[in-house]
């Protein structure tokens, strides 16, 4: 996630480097075959790219806003993931209460909570295409591991852990069928969680969409500086620039914001929520090793 300061020109402008840069030599090129030649009919009534320029304004808005509703829709899914990583832990830690506190209940306890913690850095990398085993080994027993290795899905893998262990624990009668029920609610609002990250990571944005935003705008940009020509001349070449980049970064900022799970700055914090998450179930636990606080990488945080 981007920060509010310290952003550089140079991550801004990156981006679309190349395009001004080949816009300014076609306006210049365009300058100098007016000039050379002194071709008047090359000129266009300025009323032409203002009507597309108006039109594709509004699609850009439109698809900025969409753009936008996925990352805050990811976001947003992220904070109830954080509510429910508490809640169960506060429910597995108070439905056990100390009268029955023996040292297997004390280390099944201990072992949900850090498997929950487990569970939201597995989820955050398998979103962004890594490794969703990396790191495990702080949080889970080797048989755990061993256990989620066989799936495919670790975070779905890790939930069927928590689930057996919450039907062995109302065997036992740690808990009675009422916290049972409680907590497996818990444990199927996070599993919807999950399912609603995975529906905005695998539905695209629509392709066709964005391919006539894309082919409209640069026909807009083609046409712009035979608008121009007759007016500013010479001056043409910042006036285009300076418009066709902020067309350009306006479109770049909604292909980045559609996809809030691709491993980018723009990325919703997964890593450092999970990193927060850890931080307050252990501290739930009276765990005093907690973790560092969220790297940031000078104006973005993962």
């Amino acid at each position: 996630m981007l920060l509010k300061e310290n952003i550089p020109l140079k991550y801004v402008f990156g981006k679309i480097k190349y395009e001004v840069l080949l816009i300014a030599v076609y306006t210049l090129f365009i300058v100098l075959l007016h000039d050379q030649f002194n071709l008047r009919d090359m000129a266009i009534p300025l009323s032409v790219p203002m009507i597309m320029g108006t039109v594709i304004s509004l699609l850009l808005a439109f698809r900025s806003n969409q753009a936008y509703d996925r990352w805050w829709e990811a976001r947003t899914i992220w904070g109830a993931i954080v509510n429910d990583s508490r809640s169960l832990t506060r429910q597995i830690l108070s439905f056990m209460d100390d009268q029955y506190k023996t040292e297997e209940i004390v280390n099944f306890r201990e072992r949900m909570v850090r498997r929950q913690i487990a569970w939201c850095y597995a989820l955050s990398q398998t979103l962004r295409g890594l490794d969703a085993k990396e790191g495990l080994e702080k949080h889970l027993s080797k048989r755990e591991i061993a256990f989620v290795s066989r799936y495919a899905n670790i975070p779905m893998a890790l939930l069927e852990l928590h689930a057996r262990d919450l039907n062995y624990a109302l065997k036992q009668e740690w808990l009675n069928t009422y916290q049972q029920v409680e907590i497996d609610r818990t444990l199927s609002r996070l599993c919807d969680a999950m399912g609603k990250c995975e529906r905005i990571k695998n539905t695209v944005f629509p392709a066709t969409y964005s391919l006539y935003i894309h082919f409209s705008m640069n026909f807009f940009i083609l046409l712009l500086p035979f608008a121009l020509i007759e007016d500013f001349g010479i001056l043409e070449i910042p006036m285009v620039v300076s418009i066709a980049a902020s067309f350009l970064l306006i479109e770049k900022m909604a292909i980045h914001l559609q996809d809030p799970f691709d491993n980018k700055p723009t990325d919703t914090p997964m890593t450092a929520i999970s990193r927060n998450i850890e931080k307050d179930l252990k501290q739930m636990l009276n765990d005093h090793h907690l973790p560092e606080s969220a790297a940031v990488y000078k104006y973005y945080v993962m």
